[in-house]
């Protein structure tokens, strides 16, 4: 499917808000890999994909994650991480996108991953930063990732935590491993 027909198809899926949102994602995205060697096409095409599923209903991204062997805790959690994971199945089964490291950046944007590849860090902190972004910290992250993305990401998943910290909310442990991860990347 060409670029274009993906954009339209994304575009359907979602309220127009959440359609900026996904163009500061992808221009966001492809100024990271840039910046820090990554591959802009492969950054570009993960961010036009990152959103896809989320809004579509709930129990449609649970019926994907049930019925397709996804990480079944999933559905422990909050709701929020759902999208990722569904999309990333969606990306492959109806787009035809076979790049595993394009799939893991749609997949892990929301939770992270130890061990996450470039890719994955630059879809993953676009989301967080991208210019319309607005919540306490945002401008913190943006500076940061002038110097680190590690560092940068670890801004945002210590905004991530402490949100549902004060929300009452648990929080995906892998998103708790992700953060000691690239603590132990910065601190190597």
């Amino acid at each position: 499917m060409k670029r274009e027909e993906l954009i339209a198809a994304v575009k359907e899926q979602m309220p127009e808000r959440r359609w900026l949102h996904t163009l500061g994602v992808m221009e966001t995205s492809v100024m990271l890999a840039k910046r820090y060697g990554g591959d802009p096409v492969k950054a570009d095409l993960a961010a036009i994909l990152h959103d896809y599923c989320k809004y579509w209903p709930v129990q449609e991204q649970a019926k994907i994650i049930r019925e397709n062997g996804l990480p079944q805790d999933l559905l422990e959690y909050d709701k929020e991480l759902w999208h990722s994971h569904a999309g990333a199945f969606i990306a492959q089964s109806q787009f035809g996108i076979h790049d595993e490291e394009i799939l893991d950046a749609i997949r892990y944007h929301t939770s992270g991953r130890e061990r996450m590849t470039l890719l994955d860090k630059i879809v993953c902190l676009a989301d967080y930063m991208e210019p319309g972004r607005d919540f306490p910290g945002v401008a913190f992250i943006r500076e940061t990732a002038e110097q680190s993305l590690e560092k940068a990401l670890v801004a945002g998943f210590d905004s991530t935590i402490r949100f549902l910290i004060e929300k009452g909310k648990r929080i995906y442990p892998l998103t708790i491993l992700t953060r000691n991860d690239l603590i132990e990347q910065i601190n190597n």
